[in-house]
């Protein structure tokens, strides 16, 4: 387990380079350059945001969940994580972190999933993974990337998302620990494309079973 670290940033909004609202159940795809900081707000609490990077030259290497979690020895991220590749590489360094603790084990929901969980009965299906094949399907590469499927679609972190390993090694899905405003920030160690999926999930108590919007910020590195 992780303890939770918080530390709040000094970065000021109005300096951003880039700031956008991904509304409930939208995806978001947008490069991060080496230097740069990505701030994520869960701007109403409680809001599951699923979240992948890649190398944004050379897409088989991408955040590995395992590698995480090995480099941490801790199941969760927290402020001074280190987001390590799948060639061993240190992605990104959470630097800043109001929430405390992320999930690094629950993956995304998919239709599928869902209905085994949730059963037929309850409300709407919509899930990440439908969202991450959206988001690939639309991404022309932006002269850097090549095309990506859903064979890249790999164990995601699900930032503000409260998974509770039970003693007997199961995965509980739990009311959230953020709250409105609380926000991570990361800044990339290497040039990296980020993916999230403003998780749709209307069945999970995580959310309060109301997804809703968050925000997303980024900034230069700063002048030397």
């Amino acid at each position: 387990m992780t303890a939770f670290q918080l530390v709040e940033s000094p970065l000021d909004p109005a300096t951003a380079v880039f700031d956008a609202v991904v509304e409930a159940g939208d995806y978001w795809i947008h490069p991060v350059r080496r230097g740069q900081t990505l701030r994520i707000v869960d701007l109403e609490g409680n809001q599951a945001v699923d979240t992948l990077f890649y190398n944004l030259h050379d897409p088989q290497e991408r955040y590995s969940a395992a590698d995480t979690v090995r480099a941490q020895q801790a199941l969760y991220l927290t402020a001074g994580s280190r987001l390590i590749s799948s060639e061993g590489n240190v992605m990104l360094t959470i630097t800043a972190d109001t929430c405390g603790r992320h999930d690094t084990l629950g993956g995304a929901c998919a239709c599928e999933s869902n209905a085994v969980r949730y059963s037929l009965d309850k409300k709407p299906m919509h899930a990440c993974r439908d969202s991450f094949l959206l988001a690939l399907a639309h991404w022309d590469g932006d002269g850097t990337t090549g095309p990506l499927t859903k064979r890249d679609i790999t164990s995601n972190i699900n930032f503000f998302m409260n998974v509770p390993v039970t003693p007997q090694g199961r995965l509980t899905f739990a009311d959230g620990v953020s709250a409105p405003g609380k926000y991570v920030e990361l800044r990339a160690e290497m040039d990296v494309l980020c993916l999230i999926s403003n998780c749709p999930q209307l069945n999970n108590p995580c959310n309060a079973y109301n997804p809703t919007p968050i925000r997303v910020l980024i900034w230069d590195a700063p002048s030397t």
